[in-house]
């Protein structure tokens, strides 16, 4: 599976960003897929997750009520939708790809990850 993240871009605090994840494979709806993101200096960090047919979603505490991830498995597409967008948010967003359980997103689980988009938010 190749995963490609794109959408990403310059936007004020309180904004909106849609991020989307192509992915190649015929067999993407076998994989719970997941965004991470990585601020300058920082960690890379779990964002949300979702599970393989999209009924279950997950995700950090800090995104909840502001974040909404959601998957299209017959086109082969993840997304993440980013309303009020805080500076704080601003950070390179990966998708990845696992055959773990969507609630475990441990990193060194995923199998497959995506190139960043870069997300930055101005004040």
């Amino acid at each position: 599976v190749q995963l490609q993240a794109s959408g990403g871009g310059l936007v004020q605090a309180g904004g909106s960003l849609r991020l989307s994840c192509a992915a190649s494979g015929r067999t993407f709806s076998s994989y719970a897929m997941g965004w991470f993101r990585q601020a300058p200096g920082e960690e890379r960090e779990f964002v949300a997750s979702i599970s393989r047919n999209g009924g279950n979603a997950y995700y950090v505490d800090f995104v909840k009520g502001r974040f909404t991830i959601s998957r299209d498995n017959a086109n082969n597409m993840v997304y993440l939708q980013m309303n009020s967008l805080k500076p704080e948010d601003t950070a390179v967003y990966y998708c990845a790809a696992t055959t773990t359980d969507p609630r475990w997103m441990v990193q060194t689980l995923m199998d497959y990850w995506g190139k960043g988009t870069q997300v930055t938010v101005s004040s």
